[in-house]
């Protein structure tokens, strides 16, 4: 999950004025290796799915630090008017155990569930975009694995932040992993390629997700094991499926949301904070946006989101959370009158509300109206650091998301009970979030973002932007966020792109809150917005994103 820790390229428009729909096409997407993608698999006929099969692929080249095919995701697809989600989620290996990131006192033993590995879950990737793509692709699966592959064998120039995320990983990797070998060349200005990568790609290509899970790239992942005392086995890669689940479909204002349904938690945060806010209409009146009483406000419904999430919330194949409770106005009611509108509550008294639980991301809009919102991981930047040698990919750390301990915090900051202990075939608890909202059965919104825990509270924050004050879909992306998720005590984040300063800062410290630099970037959303028959596109200027909006 990149950490965005400067500002790069700002987002660029891409002319294809030559191409022409039934109505206005659009994209948003983290960079302009992947917005070309976008307009050549556009100009070919392709759809949304085969948009976004072919920028998940080209992204596991040029954003090695997020973009994946060691990691997984989720896809939120809105297809003829019908909502449908793909979990191909990482799964934990069988010979995983609970207390397997403990010392013999009990502890966590610092980085073993991030740096290495034991950190990689059973990646999901490559099953996923073959999934979404047999059910909704319109061209050729080797068409939309092509792109990928070229820029495999013919380099790509290497960007500022991604030399800068390299250093920085590399301090914590410190010989303990092959990531120097393969990625210490990766300096700015720097053409990169990676031929063992272009290989396994063009393998891919060749045979579909077989090759993954049980070709000649699975015979390489497993051999990586071996040597590095790794658990993914060759039954674990045989053994993962995909899940078709039920959208977390939700009514809001107008609008219908669409959006991560368990094992994220991000749907239902989303769902709980909205209507939070709803219930406390009266407070917001007239609070300008990012006023130190907004922050207050939000921080207060981010708390108690936080809470219900660290106890009951994880994979719903091996926990039994109370979602529909979780999702009910009369509990929503309920827990949005337990805000203090002036004064902090006390962070001991906000627990579950219920009686005895570096990542990418991209939305594209085709010119039938399809959209699809990925986001998909490999959790912190270039995951757990191992490339698996010969294939020329990195793997995932997902494992973190898992409690290690209950109560124990992951890498951002996270706690969590047994509802998300790890259990071998169990998926990781995740707030990734890809949305589309729609109004009439038409798509007005598709938006996602990186960001771990601040996924969701990012994702809302924009829409409070966009719906509450009114500011075009730029703006609303670029606005200052921050963030507050119950622990630490009483602190508020922010980023060095919109830092919370002066009077806001003073008036926030003299409530008693800690508002501190979290030392990297709070998201890269990127979205398209259709407002009134208009239809816009924002890369988020945190990050180094490319979108257009291409009109008939």
């Amino acid at each position: 999950m990149s950490k965005y820790l400067q500002i790069a390229v700002s987002a660029a428009l891409i002319s294809v004025s030559s191409l022409s729909y039934a109505q206005d096409a659009a994209y948003a997407v983290p960079d302009g290796y992947s917005a070309k993608v976008v307009e050549d698999i556009f100009k070919k006929g392709g759809n949304a799915v085969d948009a976004a099969v072919a920028t998940a692929f080209t992204l596991a080249v040029t954003y090695p630090e997020a973009g994946n095919i060691g990691g997984g995701g989720f896809m939120t697809v809105y297809m003829n008017g019908k909502p449908y989600f793909i979990d191909y989620r990482e799964v934990a290996p069988k010979a995983a155990t609970k207390d397997m990131y403990l010392d013999d006192k009990g502890e966590v033993i610092e980085n073993m569930s991030v740096v290495g590995a034991k950190a990689a879950g059973v990646p999901g990737t490559v099953l996923g975009l073959w999934e979404a793509h047999k059910k909704f692709g319109k061209l050729k699966w080797a068409e939309v694995v092509q792109p990928a592959i070229g820029y495999a064998e013919n380099g790509f120039v290497v960007a500022d932040t991604q030399s800068l995320y390299r250093t920085d990983v590399e301090k914590m990797y410190n010989g303990k992993t092959n990531f120097s070998k393969y990625f210490g060349d990766l300096k700015t200005g720097v053409n990169f390629k990676q031929p063992e990568l272009a290989k396994t790609l063009g393998r891919i290509s060749q045979n579909g997700a077989d090759e993954f899970y049980r070709g000649e790239t699975a015979k390489l992942l497993v051999a990586q094991m071996q040597r590095d005392g790794g658990l993914i086995s060759a039954e674990d890669l045989h053994k993962y499926k995909v899940k078709w689940r039920k959208p977390m479909s939700f009514k809001w204002r107008d609008n219908v949301i669409h959006t991560a349904p368990l094992p994220s938690s991000g749907g239902i945060a989303l769902r709980q904070l909205l209507a939070m806010k709803e219930y406390r209409a009266a407070d917001f009146k007239g609070v300008p946006l990012n006023s130190a009483q907004y922050m207050h406000l939000v921080s207060e419904i981010e708390k108690r989101v936080f809470a219900d999430r660290a106890d009951y919330l994880g994979d719903p194949d091996y926990t039994k959370a109370p979602v529909k409770k979780l999702t009910s106005d009369a509990y929503l009611q309920k827990r949005a009158a337990e805000v203090n509108a002036q004064t902090i509550s006390p962070t001991e008294h906000v627990k579950p509300g219920l009686e005895p639980a570096h990542t990418t991301h991209f939305s594209i809009l085709d010119k039938d109206g399809n959209a699809v919102a990925n986001t998909y991981t490999l959790n912190w930047d270039y995951g757990n650091g191992v490339v698996v040698e010969g294939a020329g990919f990195l793997l995932n750390d997902e494992m973190d998301d898992f409690s290690a301990k209950a109560g124990a915090a992951n890498i951002f900051g996270v706690v969590g009970s047994d509802a998300n202990a790890i259990e071998p075939g169990k998926r990781m608890l995740s707030s990734m979030s890809p949305t589309i909202m729609t109004q009439n059965g038409k798509v007005n919104l598709v938006i996602g973002t990186p960001g771990g825990s601040r996924i969701f509270t990012s994702i809302f924050q924009v829409i409070n932007n966009l719906y509450d004050y009114n500011l075009p879909l730029q703006q609303a992306v670029d606005a200052q966020r921050f963030h507050h998720q119950l622990l630490p005590k009483d602190v508020i984040y922010y980023d060095d792109f919109a830092p919370i300063t002066g009077d806001v800062a003073a008036k926030l410290t003299a409530m008693g809150y800690k508002v501190e630099d979290q030392g990297w970037r709070l998201g890269d959303i990127q979205a398209i917005q259709v407002k009134n028959g208009k239809t816009t596109a924002a890369s988020d200027r945190r990050g180094r994103g490319h979108n257009a909006v291409i009109q008939p």
